[in-house]
């Protein structure tokens, strides 16, 4: 009997169960169908057995996925995983010294609107020598910028009422004897996607175009303590993807049929049409590589974790870098030094030296070219071959190198992850709608889109990276810099996850009128010399003299 009843019970058991176990399958939200498409998306298979193990640990992933949605993050807050560009056993130089200088002499011209044109460095001097005001030159800004915005729709705001605070204040040190320094005075323009306390802060897209922060930049904070004068908040292409903001098209002052490319679209814009003598940019990939070339100015992209990127949107926190963008390569220097260096606030930074100094012969240096992009850049192939050509009438011996020969393209699938962890919220929320550009390709798509990239892929893209960066710690001990065509190839991307600097110059003008371009790349934390390289060839070309007929 006592054999009987418990052979009913576990047979009543296992029914029982089997019932459980079969309603949980019918009311599991996530469905063996589901995974099957699924497997599609992220190409993998799974056989049925395995994939009814999953559905419970799916259906529970679902539940934390909301539940951390349900805790807001603000753009402004980090991963706790850092991105160390730091190839095995890399020495940083920290044996700081101040930068030097080229020698100059300048006079004020006999139209003091004229000065639109100088550069920073001989801006500088006319007011170290006292011989024009910061007030000057802010109100000349100023009005530069009113009288073309018209026309180019590079400004968000105008910040005028805090720049005549700060070139008074300026004027009054100055009068006093304090000199901050060659920036002391100078009006420059920022991207508006770095704070400044006081005035909007629009990230160039519609769902934030009256977004105010209550606080600065740590780079506004860095020009303010050297003297700098903010005149103008920047257009920038909505979320940092190119000329199209929520206002307009940002316009190559060379061309007003094209757009400035971006997504420092303002800041090369207003700098190319002599609005402001320097602008702060920022690039992930190609951000100011690409307007600089568009609109004929100069720009440099620092190596990553130099520049605190405390109070800038973030799109890629791994791949963010902030940089000048400027007339000429000298004032890219004098802007770098000011800004860069770490702030207690963004744990990626890694101080290092900058000892820049003109002087610098290329019979000394080790001076690559990517031969490969070079024969394969058809068509800029006249003034690639003229760039190669001064090179070598300057001295430099140019040596063939190649890039790594891993996959790049499939890296960035990292950025556009981590852009789609910036604006999840925007996602969620449908707010991505606002936004001006909803075509295949653009943000609202990528990050929809991104979703559905695996975690296990982030991570192998990551793992893939790491390999890249010792690769490229390989070639660049056999050069100390090597020249690049600006877009051919892999370089703009390898280099952008790989963390090295560049410097971007005007190379001449095509058919058009609009400007080309040629890029000098570094080692990591060696500005100075990449810097050094560019404007000893800049010098001896001088397309950085020229500016746009309509704004001069």
């Amino acid at each position: 009997m006592l054999i009987k009843n418990i052979t009913v019970f576990i047979m009543a058991f296992l029914l029982t169960g089997s019932n459980i176990m079969a309603e949980e399958a019918d009311t599991s939200t996530i469905k063996r169908e589901t995974v099957k498409h699924a497997e599609k998306i992220i190409g993998l298979e799974f056989t049925d057995e395995e994939i009814d193990s999953m559905l419970t640990d799916l259906d529970d992933n679902l539940v934390q996925y909301n539940n951390l949605r349900a805790y807001f993050l603000d753009n402004s807050i980090t991963p706790s995983i850092y991105f160390n560009p730091l190839p095995v056993g890399f020495e940083i130089n920290k044996d700081d010294k101040p930068i030097v200088l080229s020698d100059i002499s300048v006079t004020m011209p006999e139209n003091i609107n004229d000065l639109a044109f100088y550069t920073v460095r001989e801006l500088g001097e006319l007011i170290r020598t006292r011989q024009v005001t910061s007030t000057q030159l802010t109100e000349l800004a100023l009005m530069r910028l009113k009288k073309y915005d018209g026309q180019l729709h590079c400004v968000v705001s105008l910040t005028e009422e805090l720049a005549m605070k700060q070139a008074a204040k300026a004027d009054e040190e100055i009068a006093s004897g304090i000199y901050r320094g060659p920036l002391h005075g100078i009006p420059y323009g920022a991207k508006d996607l770095l704070a400044a306390k006081g005035y909007k802060t629009t990230w160039g897209a519609m769902p934030y175009k009256d977004q105010v922060l209550d606080y600065n930049a740590v780079v506004i904070s860095k020009l303010e303590e050297a003297g700098a004068v903010l005149v103008a908040k920047l257009s920038l292409g909505a979320l940092a993807w190119g000329d199209v903001w929520f206002a307009d098209t940002t316009r190559n002052p060379w061309n007003l049929e094209e757009g400035s490319s971006g997504s420092s679209a303002g800041s090369a814009s207003a700098v190319s049409a002599c609005l402001v003598p320097f602008a702060i940019g920022t690039e992930t990939w190609g951000s100011i590589v690409s307007p600089s070339t568009r609109c004929g100015t100069t720009g440099l992209r620092p190596s990553h974790g130099r520049v605190s990127r405390s109070g800038a949107m973030a799109l890629s926190w791994t791949m963010d870098k902030i940089g000048p963008i400027c007339r000429s390569v000298e004032d890219c220097a004098i802007v770098f030094d000011a800004i860069r260096g770490v702030d207690g606030k963004d744990k990626s930074l890694i101080e290092a030296a900058f000892n820049y100094t003109p002087e610098i012969d290329y019979k000394n240096l080790k001076i690559g070219y990517l031969k490969d992009d070079f024969d394969n850049d058809t068509t800029f192939e006249k003034y690639n071959k003229t760039a190669l050509e001064k090179m070598k009438e300057l001295g430099a011996e140019l040596i063939e190198i190649k890039l790594p020969d891993i996959p790049i393209y499939p890296m960035s699938i990292i950025l556009s992850a981590e852009a789609a962890a910036a604006f999840d919220e925007l996602t969620r929320s449908n707010q991505d709608d606002l936004m001006v550009r909803q075509i295949k390709n653009a943000w609202p798509n990528v990050f929809r889109t991104s979703r559905f990239i695996p975690a296990v892929e982030y991570i192998q893209a990551n793992r893939l990276r790491t390999v890249l960066i010792e690769k490229m710690e390989e070639l660049m001990g056999q050069v100390d810099v090597y020249i690049s065509p600006s877009f051919e190839g892999n370089n703009l991307l390898l280099t952008n996850l790989s963390g090295h600097p560049c410097v971007v110059v005007p190379n001449g003008f095509k058919e058009s009128g609009s400007p080309v371009s040629i890029t000098f790349m570094g080692k990591l934390y060696d500005e100075a010399t990449v810097l050094a390289v560019a404007k000893k060839y800049q010098d001896a070309t001088e397309f950085h003299r020229q500016h746009p007929p309509l704004f001069e």
